[in-house]
């Protein structure tokens, strides 16, 4: 280790919803509050002092910023400007993509609108923002009073305002779909780097006047004060401390508190850097967070259960052991597939599969939930093509369906789906499997209460080598051997037969 650095770096886990700990600066200021060293927080970023660190600091902030609460710039868009190179009023307003041209920070000539959204496709950053405003008919832009464009927003900034480390004073603008966290993520940007003005922890406020006359004035930097009592947070929590050394915690936690005299209430005055906090639960994690959570004593719970195993998944274990006694191994495959697989393959039409599909697939793999355990079985058997005949495979799984009955538009199946594959079809080998299966649940053959087969139709199967299984009188699934189009479309050579069954109604 001779020579090796002896600079000890930390990773650390910030949770989503501490937006104030995703730089630094809030990082090193939540650590002095917790070691109880308490500091103002206010903001203004006019006579600011930049060093390359701090500069980095604040870019990677908002970056952030733009990633967390933002979302991905959807629901609100930060852009910083040099106030030195521009002068306001300035007017936020949309206009057709011709009619704005401008240029772009870092660019080194001017470019329409339109002309910009071809030119960031290829930008392996700011592609991902196009989509929200690149079929619109108008695009939103602001511009100085001397017709300056500051920003196109969410995409770019101008480069004629753009910050430098000589920058003394920074106009701050966030536009946004959503107010209350465009309000949110101005506040903790201005409450982060208003440390390093002239005047720390002061802020210049800026008027906006929206097209019916209303006017607002931003920064709010809103306190507010929650009362709880620390019986409440001892109780969830699991501790015995008093109000003193509850309120003392939680000051450590950003939260200046004190207890009101009245029992054992407890005033928590909320910063503005704190928009985590929502409800009286969140004041309490923050309680149980400062006073450790291995320091919470353990304790046996007042009320005991005795587990139990799921029913469906009982009788999916037991069959699952009986299945691979019967010759046949089990395979174990992707929830998620091709809308190929599922219908083209299957010789079947996309729409009548009740398939659920996924909104932003990243790979044409993975397009929608299955609803057949076949195609991943048939792609498991392209893919040990080489291994010994015959191969019996056999996978007991959920498929999703669309169902108009559910609360969420669709429901879990779970079912039973075995395939043998060799140098003949050996549709007696899938039959004979049914029968044991059958035999396993104590299903006897019959038409009435017990279960019978009857020839069908599937395009999945051979014509004339299909059968429909019902048990006490309801269709369950089928069996049969595969049409040779669905053979070949799976890379496969020789024949193959194969059963696929709904197990639920066996519960």
């Amino acid at each position: 280790a001779a020579g090796a650095s002896d600079v000890v770096l930390y990773k650390i886990d910030v949770p989503a919803n501490r937006y104030d700990l995703l730089c630094l600066e809030g990082l090193v200021r939540g650590l002095q509050v917790f070691k109880e060293k308490p500091h103002a927080v206010a903001a203004v970023l006019r006579n600011i002092s930049f060093t390359q660190e701090r500069y980095e600091s604040f870019i990677e902030l908002q970056e952030k910023l733009h990633q967390n609460i933002c979302r991905k710039r959807t629901l609100v868009a930060i852009g910083t400007h040099d106030l030195d190179t521009i002068s306001g009023p300035f007017t936020y307003t949309a206009k057709p993509p011709g009619d704005i041209r401008f240029k772009p920070l870092n660019q080194s000539k001017e470019y329409t609108a339109a002309e910009l959204m071809s030119h960031y496709k290829t930008d392996s950053h700011l592609r991902h923002y196009l989509h929200i405003i690149e079929n619109e008919p108008l695009y939103p832009i602001i511009y100085d009073s001397n017709g300056i464009v500051l920003s196109m927003p969410p995409i770019i900034n101008g480069d004629h305002s753009k910050i430098s480390l000589n920058t003394k004073n920074i106009f701050i603008e966030c536009t946004a779909t959503d107010l209350t966290k465009a309000k949110i993520t101005l506040d903790m940007i201005v409450t982060m780097f208003s440390e390093y003005c002239d005047e720390p922890f002061t802020v210049e406020e800026a008027e906006v006047v929206y097209p019916d006359g209303r006017l607002c004035v931003y920064p709010e930097l809103a306190y507010r004060t929650e009362t709880l009592s620390g019986d409440f947070i001892n109780k969830r929590v699991g501790i015995n401390e008093s109000a003193e050394s509850i309120a003392q915690l939680l000051t450590r936690m950003c939260l200046r508190s004190e207890v009101s005299g009245e029992g054992d209430l407890i005033q928590v005055e909320i910063p503005p850097m704190r928009a985590d906090v929502i409800h009286a639960c969140d004041i309490m994690e923050d309680a149980a967070i400062a006073h450790g959570f291995n320091n919470i004593v353990r304790s046996t719970p007042r009320t005991y259960t005795v587990a139990n195993q799921l029913p469906l998944n009982k009788l999916t274990e037991l069959l699952r052991q009986d299945l691979a006694a019967a010759g046949f191994t089990e395979a174990l495959t992707f929830a998620l597939c091709s809308q190929e697989d599922i219908a083209d393959k299957l010789r079947k039409n996309i729409v009548e599969t009740r398939a659920v599909h996924i909104s932003n697939p990243k790979t044409a793999e993975f397009q929608v939930v299955r609803t057949s355990l076949l195609p991943g079985l048939l792609k498991t058997l392209a893919a040990n093509r080489k291994m010994p005949l015959p191969l019996k495979l056999f996978e007991i799984s959920d498929v999703v369906l669309k169902d108009e009955t559910k609360d969420v538009g669709a429901r879990n199946n779970r079912r039973l789906c075995a395939v043998y594959y060799n140098k003949s079809p050996g549709f007696e080998v899938i039959h004979g499997l049914l029968d044991r299966v059958m035999q396993l649940l104590d299903v006897k053959p019959g038409r009435n209460q017990g279960y019978h087969i009857q020839a069908a139709e599937d395009s999945t199967f051979f014509p004339g080598r299909c059968a429909e299984i019902f048990s006490c009188g309801k269709s369950i699934g089928h069996l049969g051997v595969l049409h040779p189009d669905v053979i070949s479309r799976f890379e496969l050579t020789m024949p193959c037969s194969a059963i696929d069954i709904d197990i639920e109604p066996f519960l």
